[in-house]
């Protein structure tokens, strides 16, 4: 994954009335933390940031004040519930070589859409352990050589160059299994039926 060049202001007034005023002028309050260095408190552009964030584990380099470019990781993201928009962002500094673990979304490639069959995801994401600067944007598994009654664990994944699984290999990923015939699901709905008439009987 590239890093993505953000511009950081220092921000010295805290507060949520700060705050508000923060997000009024376009920008975003953010904190950034971590190697055993003092919490430094920042604004970022909220339009750039948005656009950053759109990819998971997105790897920011922050140029504060136009001074020292710092490498960092989005750590917690807090959002309006209502209009979706960044309310406030916890940034961990990391360094270039310095392995991180994060969560890698599992995306399924191949043939998945046949209609005999159901590819049922156990995970939707794995924990892995990658250099800060090499996180992958996703992981892929390709299911087109798969038959019903395979399954795919956490040993089949092909991962990046460096990148570790510290889990159980045997987990579980994904299983695929014979789509249901129209005849067992009319007998479900049928069933279901019964069940809500006799409900309703009682």
């Amino acid at each position: 994954m590239s890093e993505i060049k953000i511009a950081a202001v220092s921000r010295t007034e805290f507060g949520k009335g700060a705050a508000r005023r923060t997000r009024r002028s376009g920008l975003v309050p953010a904190v950034l933390y971590g190697h055993g260095t003092d919490p430094v408190h920042v604004s970022l552009p909220g339009h750039d940031i948005t656009l950053a964030l759109r990819a998971a584990n997105a790897l920011l380099t922050l140029s504060i004040d136009g001074g020292n470019e710092q490498l960092a990781l989005p750590k917690q993201v807090q959002r309006n519930p209502i209009k979706g928009s960044i309310e406030h962002l916890d940034l961990v500094i990391v360094k270039r070589g310095e392995k991180v673990t994060v969560e890698i979304q599992l995306v399924v490639v191949g043939d998945a859409d046949k209609v005999d069959r159901i590819v049922t995801m156990d995970q939707q994401t794995i924990a892995l352990e990658v250099e800060a600067t090499h996180i992958p944007t996703a992981i892929e598994i390709d299911v087109t050589s798969l038959e019903i009654g395979d399954t795919v664990t956490a040993a089949d994944l092909k991962l990046p160059a460096g990148a570790v699984f510290n889990g159980e290999p045997d987990d579980l990923i994904l299983s695929i299994a014979a789509s249901p015939s129209q005849a067992s699901l009319d007998a479900e709905l049928a069933e279901g039926g019964n069940e809500a008439e006799a409900a309703h009987e009682a």
